[in-house]
């Protein structure tokens, strides 16, 4: 029986033990697997490039955020390698102290076991409790043996289970120590790939390098280009805050006026000295200021402007060109690289302000009460003037450049009225 009971306290004990796993390993399994997938999948963007100026400019942007992308990806591994290595420090004096423990509970469970050898005849057992003097000190003195009986029977059954615990721990710091040299290995491949990619790099440079004017021109060209559309957003972008203002100000008077009326007929003649707001304090319609609230508090959630797997090829604001010297660019917004095929989609449910064409591409403007969401490079558009869309809702495609590889560059830009704001703190990453 007390075989059995031991037993069924080992088998329940270890099946506790096996079923916890370790949280950090299974955590970090789950965030590089992530970040492995997002990787791999902005490789399939980068392409083979031509040899004219325009390609190679492109390519570079590219290969420049493949680049920075990776070196995050080393830098979130060398952190996790030192996680994992405090967390092998931290199992290491666990299972000391295990060890220590154990040693401790065989050290009293052998004396235990000696006196009990010592002691062992039932005829000495019967002498120590009928030796009492009374009847009360032969009833504590049964207790006492069949309390140190049981004493020691515990004392067997908690050896048993630190012993497991240790089993346990051992295995637990197997694993960690594996999962460590896993990240080592998978490092030392991410370096391997990030010194083939800077090779790709350095040659494109130095093709450009020897293409000075050309890529003068070309940037030219670019820039030209950016503040063509620029200029037609903000065109449009001012119409409509100017329409907005004037729908906010009839609603304002139309509201002004019923309230006139009320208390010409005694209905509102309540006590009430509340005045009306100016008039023309109403920049927005009461449902637009609703709109704005709920934009406001997505901040960080909004999901990305393109379908697919994508990559940031060019950032918000004025930067140079990585690797060029007198090369500078300045951003209204951010450059989503895609696959051929991808959407561009709504970031928040809203009106749609405006679809306008330049240099055969399509544009769309999306009003979300005070902010505005702008995508450009459109090969064609699904919505129209006015259209109300929700999130994530398809709005057209993005343009594919056939004489660039297909490259497929979604340009986007975020307003507050006539505010730029840099987009990326708004999506989820």
């Amino acid at each position: 029986m007390k075989r059995f009971i031991t037993l069924f306290v080992i088998i329940v004990f270890t099946h506790g033990l096996y079923a916890q796993e370790n949280k950090l390993i299974k955590e970090l399994e789950g965030k590089h697997n992530a970040l492995q997938k997002a990787i791999a999948a902005t490789e399939s963007l980068l392409k083979n490039t031509k040899k004219d100026v325009s390609s190679q400019l492109n390519s570079l942007t590219s290969l420049n955020s493949q680049i920075n992308q990776r070196k995050q990806y080393i830098t979130t591994i060398n952190n996790d390698v030192e996680k994992l290595n405090r967390e092998i420090n931290n199992l290491d004096n666990q299972l000391r102290g295990l060890q220590k423990d154990l040693k401790e509970k065989k050290k009293k469970y052998e004396a235990s076991v000696q006196y009990l050898y010592k002691n062992r005849s039932i005829q000495e057992k019967l002498l120590f409790i009928l030796s009492a003097d009374n009847l009360s000190q032969t009833y504590r003195r049964m207790l006492y043996a069949r309390e140190y009986a049981t004493y020691q029977r515990l004392q067997g059954e908690e050896i048993l289970k630190k012993q497991e615990q240790i089993k346990k721990k051992q295995a637990e710091l197997k694993k960690t120590r594996e999962a460590k040299q896993s990240l080592l290995k998978e490092r030392e491949n991410e370096k391997l790939k990030l010194e083939k990619q800077e090779k790709e790099k350095k040659a494109i440079l130095d093709s450009l390098k020897k293409k000075q004017k050309g890529l003068q021109a070309e940037i030219s060209k670019k820039k030209r280009e950016a503040n063509q559309l620029n200029a037609r957003i903000d065109k449009l972008i001012a119409e409509e805050i100017e329409k907005a203002r004037k729908q906010a100000l009839a609603e304002a008077k139309k509201e002004a006026a019923k309230n006139k009326a009320n208390k010409s007929s005694g209905s509102g003649s309540t006590g009430s000295t509340k005045k009306p707001a100016p008039v023309d304090a109403y920049t927005m319609s009461k449902a637009d200021r609703e709109l704005s609230g709920s934009f406001t508090n997505n901040k960080g959630k909004l999901p990305m402007p393109i379908t697919g797997a994508y990559m940031i090829t060019s950032k918000y604001g004025q930067y140079a060109v990585e690797g060029l010297k007198n090369v500078k660019l300045d951003n209204k917004g951010i450059d989503i690289q895609g696959k051929p095929g991808a959407q561009a989609r709504a970031i928040f449910d809203g009106k749609v302000a405006a679809v306008f064409q330049l240099n055969g591409l399509f544009n769309v403007l999306i009003r979300h009460g005070s902010y505005i969401s702008v995508y450009c490079n459109l090969s064609s558009a699904s919505v129209k003037s006015g259209d109300t869309v929700k999130t994530r809702q398809s709005i057209g495609k993005v343009f594919s450049n056939s004489a660039d590889n297909n490259r497929t560059v979604l340009h986007f830009q975020l307003r507050k009225e006539k505010d730029k704001l840099n987009p990326e703190p708004w999506l989820e990453r």
